[in-house]
């Protein structure tokens, strides 16, 4: 049996660990083993931030070790308390079932789950073993080995006692929930491993215990950091919301903008993080870019690495190919030999305006979002930075009609040199 590569060490210089039980580097080091995340299926979608546990997995099974990816059907029910202020809606369990699938369908696309493969990747539910199972055999098996002092010592419990909503039975059962789905795969699949967010810690801490005290066992793991912005907003928000990997709820295009627009912090640390570049490249590529900082050597490579890894090599060409074509100097031309239907589906930053039609240029511009108000839209059209199909306008009386639309549906809107609108009327 071939010895697996350093998993922990690989981690680590990526910024990936921050709490690991005494001995799973070692324990990693010397046999190939299962390791499981379970992933939260409150939507149909995972979204960025979901990544990070994808990609543990990714690597756990890249140094020679089988991934267990758990789709929580059943914790999904209960809600995790674990950083939360307060209690979650309970989600029905029609919604929960389509959830799941959409989370299992995402899934699949970055684990190896080909039978051919040794290390092939495994899904499991935790519906599945917890719908036979009853809630006086539940408390008799596994509530009596976990005290309820050692419940209550873990962070995310007592932050919410302590605050004004409390906390409901149910919150405060999860623990133990998420500590059996470790006992779980610990019997049926030999998974001596949990990851997860640091987050998670206190609750995987539980199923390690519970192992330990209801089988003897030994169980190991680790946590990666939570992921933060430099400038203190929350990573994978935008103003229109979470960045997702469904390509119908986060175009491929507004997800490789995502990362290209990162600052330069950011980007030196997700391109550890988020991509699977060897160390040499990323450190290389890390010295260009603080050479040459304007040139975004690490944003540009960043937005490939990871638009490539979540929409596939085929949508991200067609991404920098539109790309090209709305800001590389010809984007009249562009709009006018792609088809309405091509540009709908693009992602490219569209107004809609659905408003009276003819209209003036100064209510055009301020009701679909061009500028904040009719007031900052007269300032630079008289100031002269406003085009729209490449026109100048000068004259704040101009009436936009049929004649200014591209493909029957667009207007291109040029707001100073480097500024790109394209409204589409509703």
């Amino acid at each position: 049996m071939n010895t697996p590569t350093n998993l922990i060490a690989e981690l680590q210089w990526r910024g990936m660990i921050q709490d690991i039980m005494p001995g799973t580097e070692e324990w990693l080091m010397k046999e190939k083993v299962s390791g499981y995340i379970g992933f939260d299926p409150t939507s149909d979608s995972l979204h960025i931030g979901s990544m990070v546990p994808i990609l543990l997995l990714v690597h756990l099974q890249r140094a020679g070790h089988r991934p267990v990816a758990l789709v929580g059907g059943a914790t999904g029910m209960v809600g995790d308390p674990s950083g939360k202020s307060e209690e979650r809606n309970l989600l029905s369990e029609e919604v929960l079932q389509q959830n799941v699938e959409g989370v299992r369908n995402q899934l699949s696309k970055f684990l190896d789950f080909s039978a051919s493969n040794p290390q092939a990747a495994l899904l499991v539910n935790n519906y599945d073993w917890f719908k036979g199972l009853d809630f006086l055999t539940f408390i008799r098996d596994v509530g009596k080995h976990i005290t309820v002092n050692y419940m209550m010592a873990k962070d995310s419990v007592k932050k919410r006692i302590e605050g004004e909503n409390g906390m409901s039975f149910t919150e405060f059962s999860y623990q133990l929930v998420q500590g059996y789905d470790f006992y779980w795969l610990y019997n049926n699949h030999n998974c001596h491993l949990q990851m997860g967010g640091s987050d998670q810690w206190g609750n995987i801490l539980t199923g390690a215990e519970l192992i330990r005290r209801k089988s003897g066992g030994e169980a190991y793991a680790f946590t990666c950091p939570l992921i933060t912005k430099a400038d203190g907003g929350k990573f994978g928000k935008t103003e229109k919301g979470n960045v997702w990997l469904d390509a119908q709820k986060t175009t491929p295009y507004q997800f490789y903008q995502f990362w290209l627009n990162a600052s330069d912090e950011d980007a030196e640390k997700w391109i550890k993080i988020f991509t699977l570049l060897p160390q040499d490249t990323i450190n290389q590529l890390i010295i260009t870019h603080r050479e040459k900082p304007e040139a975004r050597a690490l944003q540009q490579q960043l937005a490939l690495e990871v638009t490539a890894f979540v929409h596939g090599k085929e949508v991200l060409d067609s991404i920098l190919e539109t790309t090209r074509g709305f800001f590389g100097g010809d984007a009249l031309n562009f709009i006018k030999n792609t088809t309405a239907a091509t540009l709908e589906k693009s992602g490219l930053p569209t107004l809609p305006y659905g408003g009276e039609w003819p209209v003036n240029v100064v209510t055009l511009l301020a009701e679909a979002g061009s500028f904040p108000s009719k007031g900052e839209a007269k300032k630079m059209i008289q100031a002269g930075g406003v085009s729209i199909n490449e026109q100048k306008i000068t004259d704040i009386q101009t009436m936009i009609d049929d004649s200014h639309l591209l493909n029957g549906r667009f207007i291109l809107v040029r707001r100073g040199k480097k500024q790109l609108d394209l409204i589409i009327r509703k």
